[in-house]
């Protein structure tokens, strides 16, 4: 078959599927006219009408339905074919999009990405820094990363992270002539620090348990910030209690300058896992991403998981 009349078929492949001769001529990158005047000499070749036209739709004959359910397995197995080829590439390439909390990126995703993608040049990498949830499918992101117990069920999930926690704390100038809440309850009592939720727009309830008894906490505070990083700033600087990821105030904690709170209700929990739909499995790039993430922690940490 000569290469124009293969191309043909893709072409009417692509109107038959989008229904629309503008949103086809969109997705294959030329021009409407360029495409109608194609399928009128594919029409023409085979002496048969295979497209129906009207002013605001396309509809596929019968001729053209039959074409269409012969083509379009063939031309995916295809395509599927090539996408496994290409995992014999040496140098995976390819676009990745992944939507994470800020604390998520800096504590652990940008630190493992950023020398292994220094030998992986032709993989173009875009990290969407968001502390809401989002769905990944419908805002066209390849993977999200959050903690364990927010994943979608329905989603393949990879720990990429150790078991972690948040913490009470405040600066000691700040507990000075204030006392110390011995009970998450006594946190009303005082001046918080507040973190907003991206998604509902409301504040983040602080969550504590302890023996099994679980508490959500609604504090109450001069300053809100949608971030974990300013937070840490107006802890130390006096402007109240704040609930961090416990990597971040250790070290202030260690030289004194925080003092941890209420550290009894605060076990730790899963920590961060990288998602996404099973579709993705065979992108060399995205599995490139992944073993780079993946947690290499003790033997009874959970590893992956699909549901």
């Amino acid at each position: 078959m000569p290469k124009e009349d293969f191309n043909d078929l893709l072409w009417f492949l692509a109107v038959a599927e989008e229904r629309s001769f503008t949103r086809a001529a969109a997705k294959l990158g030329i021009t409407q006219s360029t495409l109608s005047h194609t399928i009128k000499r594919l029409e023409t070749r085979m002496g048969l009408r295979l497209l129906t036209r009207t002013t605001r739709s396309v509809a596929v004959t019968e001729a053209g339905e039959r074409l269409l359910r012969s083509l379009a397995p063939r031309i995916s197995a295809i395509r599927d074919e090539i996408a496994a080829l290409m995992a014999f590439r040496d140098k995976p390439s390819g676009s990745v999009k992944i939507t994470l909390s800020d604390h998520a990126l800096e504590s652990l995703v940008w630190p493992k990405l950023q020398p292994v993608l220094l030998e992986y040049p032709d993989i173009r990498l875009e990290l969407s820094r968001d502390n809401g949830f989002r769905n990944i499918v419908e805002d066209g992101f390849d993977a999200g990363i959050r903690l364990g117990e927010s994943v979608e069920k329905d989603m393949i999930a990879v720990r990429i992270g150790p078991d972690w926690r948040l913490l009470a704390v405040a600066s000691p100038d700040y507990l000075a002539d204030r006392p110390l809440p011995e009970h998450p309850q006594e946190l009303i009592q005082h001046n918080c620090i507040n973190s907003r939720q991206a998604t509902g727009g409301g504040h983040y309830v602080w969550e504590f348990e302890k023996n099994g008894q679980e508490l959500r906490v609604r504090v109450d505070g001069q300053f809100t910030f949608n971030s974990s990083y300013p937070m840490v700033d107006a802890a130390l600087k006096g402007h109240g209690i704040a609930y961090l990821p416990e990597d971040l105030v250790a070290g202030h904690i260690a030289a004194g300058r925080l003092v941890a709170l209420l550290e009894p209700w605060s076990p730790p929990f899963a920590g961060y896992y990288i998602y996404y739909p099973s579709r993705h499995h065979n992108s060399p790039a995205f599995k490139v991403i992944v073993d780079a993430l993946r947690h290499h922690g003790p033997p009874d940490s959970e590893g992956t998981r699909n549901a």
